[in-house]
């Protein structure tokens, strides 16, 4: 199929990549230049009905910007996905906005940051039947096998990804607060070997230890040169909320959340592994302790 990709990031550039490996047709803008377009214009010019342009910018004003750019250029029957980390309610309140166009609209909550190339990405997709069934040859394409689901109507892609990331919050905080335990243990434990050996047999094995023995494999045991700095994007305090609203008991993700929080007062080694986890999956930049001391709290 063909569609337009509007952002080139982490993301967006290794999903174009793997869109094209397997023989669909991306037209690609980023405001910073480097896409095969230089406009969104051109980029909707370039599309087929009906055409189908895929935002993968970060999510809030920028998202919301391009969406809106985005419905004025093209036409009814045309569909929008957000892969962004959008806030559910607001991917419920641009459908029906899109819908009032006769345009769909698609959440699809994406997930496996710079391994999603080589891997594949997992794939939450919230929509009507109609929207999802055009761009599904690219969901299956970007996903591995089994990695992708249709899950439910538009907003239910992001609320899974919001509880996804919320779940991730959770098991990073049990490996940081576990290795930090045997940091400070009586035991000369080389945590590069304990990391490693989990891997194989352990029912704690996961990806996310596979990615802490790959840290420590290239930062030493003691992580040098990682501040335990560890920023939050949101989601885990969406969850939070939407289990507030529900009254639904959370106390492992709320407690994760907060200690990353703490993480901005305090350095400590438990919150350098969570630092170090989340650029060994997602690519995000990791701080040296003295920037990370000078730097006010992003909230």
């Amino acid at each position: 199929m063909k569609l337009g990709m509007v952002g080139l990031g982490r993301m967006g550039a290794n999903m174009v990549e793997r869109l094209k490996r397997d023989g669909h047709e991306v037209v690609t803008y980023t405001r910073s230049g480097g896409g095969t377009v230089s406009t969104l214009e051109e980029l909707v010019a370039q599309l087929e009905a009906p055409r189908v342009v895929w935002l993968m910018i970060p999510a809030g004003d920028a998202t919301e910007k391009a969406l809106q750019e985005v419905l004025d250029l093209i036409q009814p029957g045309d569909v929008v996905v957000d892969g962004g980390n959008s806030n559910f309610r607001d991917s419920k309140r641009r459908c029906a906005e899109a819908a009032e166009r006769e345009i769909q609209y698609i959440d699809a909550g994406v997930s496996g940051g710079v391994w999603g190339l080589q891997v594949g990405y997992c794939m939450m997709v919230g929509g009507t039947p109609e929207a999802v069934a055009v761009v599904e040859p690219a969901f299956r394409t970007l996903a591995p096998e089994d990695g992708y689901a249709h899950v439910g109507p538009p907003g239910a892609g992001h609320f899974a990804k919001m509880i996804h990331n919320g779940v991730e919050y959770g098991l990073m905080q049990a490996y940081a607060e576990g290795f930090e335990i045997m940091q400070h243990s009586e035991y000369p434990y080389d945590l590069s070997e304990v990391a490693g050996i989990w891997r194989y047999g352990s029912v704690v094995r996961s990806w996310l230890l596979e990615l802490l023995y790959e840290a420590f494999e290239t930062h030493g045991s003691a992580l040098d040169g990682i501040a335990g700095y560890v920023e939050d994007s949101g989601e885990g305090r969406w969850t939070i909320n939407e289990a507030i609203n529900e009254s639904v008991p959370a106390p492992v993700i709320s407690a994760a959340l907060f200690a990353r929080f703490a993480s901005r007062q305090d350095i400590n080694f438990a919150a350098k592994v969570s630092a170090a986890l989340r650029n060994q999956f997602g690519g995000h930049a990791v701080r040296a302790v003295e920037a990370a001391m000078d730097s006010p709290d992003p909230r």
